[in-house]
């Protein structure tokens, strides 16, 4: 693989690493902010503490991604793996937040369709480690 110049990062890179760190930002942002609503007074729910928790995992996975792409290339694998743990989040965590917190319940259904992305998400990046 031909080595990029010092701090030239393909722009897919870039993205995915920032909106990695901004999500893992996010949720603790959310987490400490769900500790002091009125309307968790008597403790944050399971499904909003399971939100944060794949929230924090899969910023994590999107860091991962954001480090392969900017070390094995953009394939396509890894650039729909990112995709879709963006998804996963718009579709689980953030739904659940809103839920919970806004009581907007429209989107209900989503929330296995989120968690559905995340799974094909690491298998896209498996096969994109593996193709590489």
């Amino acid at each position: 693989m031909p080595s990029l110049p010092q701090g030239a990062l393909p722009i897919s890179a870039k993205l995915f690493l920032i909106l990695g760190t901004l999500s893992a930002c996010s949720s603790v942002v959310f987490s400490a902010a769900f500790a002091h609503l009125p309307v968790f007074s008597g403790g944050i729910p399971a499904m909003v503490q399971t939100a944060l928790t794949q929230q924090q995992f899969h910023s994590l996975g999107l860091l991962l991604v954001g480090l392969a792409v900017a070390r094995l290339g953009a394939s396509r694998w890894l650039l729909v793996s990112g995709g879709l743990m963006l998804v996963g989040l718009v579709l689980f965590s953030f739904n659940l937040y809103a839920r919970n917190v806004l009581g907007f319940d429209t989107f209900r259904a989503a929330v296995p369709w989120g968690g559905g992305a995340w799974i094909l998400a690491w298998l896209f990046a498996a096969v994109g480690f593996v193709r590489r």
